[in-house]
């Protein structure tokens, strides 16, 4: 409902064109493996300046706030703010494995441009690996397991927008490294610990967790140089081992 969703005037809007731009593009089908959901054709539009955006669109008009002000007048009235990016650092238009990137920046300073919020704003980064790496479509993937061993492992996953199976990857601590690099993130959060390590399934205390897990975490931790705050379990919003207020003080 507009009493709880709302929309940049200047969000670009996808439209049935920009789709079958996609669909019908050889190179993007089969060479870069695109999602094809019209994103890309909208970026080209809008860096074009033609792509048509919400402000002109009645039917959206009911959703519509200034999203910068908004975000900054909340952030001086003391309110706290959480701002969620998408898709991995690289698939990152500009830092990412190019040409098989996504079209934007997927970065923790790509973010703050896109909801206009100046960096000094930022008072913590999360950088969010996941306990092992996955990619969608074509592209490199150092260390890639073949689907048996995957399969093996219990590593197996298929995409949210196209259903496609994602290959996957033990953790790459180089790749970790340089994502940190981009990011400057105050905290790490991992999640899936309990795909490697299955007895971590559940698990809400550190002390708890098996001992190789807690040795995985704390390798992170010094090679990256930063706290690992946040350790996922388990598919349930509670199956979280939460150790903010421990090496951050963060209630």
């Amino acid at each position: 409902t507009s009493e709880r969703l709302f929309i940049d005037y200047n969000t670009g809007v996808i439209v049935e064109d920009h789709i079958k731009a996609e669909l019908t593009d050889r190179y993007l089908s089969e060479i870069i493996k695109s999602t094809k959901q019209g994103v890309g054709a909208a970026m080209a539009d809008r860096v074009l300046r033609r792509l048509r955006l919400a402000r002109e669109y009645i039917e959206l008009k009911k959703f519509l706030i200034d999203v910068p002000l908004t975000v900054n007048e909340g952030l001086e009235r003391g309110l706290n703010v959480v701002i969620e990016g998408t898709q991995g650092t690289f698939l990152s238009l500009y830092h990412g494995t190019y040409p098989y990137v996504t079209s934007r920046d997927t970065t923790a300073s790509g973010v703050l441009s896109e909801v206009g919020i100046g960096p000094k704003r930022a008072d913590e980064v999360i950088l969010v690996f996941k306990s092992y790496v996955t990619r969608v479509g074509a592209g490199p993937l150092e260390g890639e397991l073949s689907e048996e061993e995957a399969e093996r492992l219990g590593l197996v996953e298929y995409a949210t927008v196209t259903r496609r199976r994602r290959r996957s990857a033990l953790f790459n601590f180089n790749l970790a490294r340089r994502a940190a690099m981009l990011n400057s993130p105050t905290q790490i959060a991992i999640t899936k610990i309990d795909a490697l390590y299955p007895q971590a399934k559940g698990v809400r205390e550190y002390s708890k967790l098996p001992r190789e897990a807690r040795k995985f975490i704390e390798r992170i931790e010094e090679e990256l140089k930063t706290p690992v705050t946040l350790i996922g379990t388990g598919p349930r919003v509670e199956d979280m081992v939460d150790l903010r207020g421990e090496k951050l003080g963060i209630d």
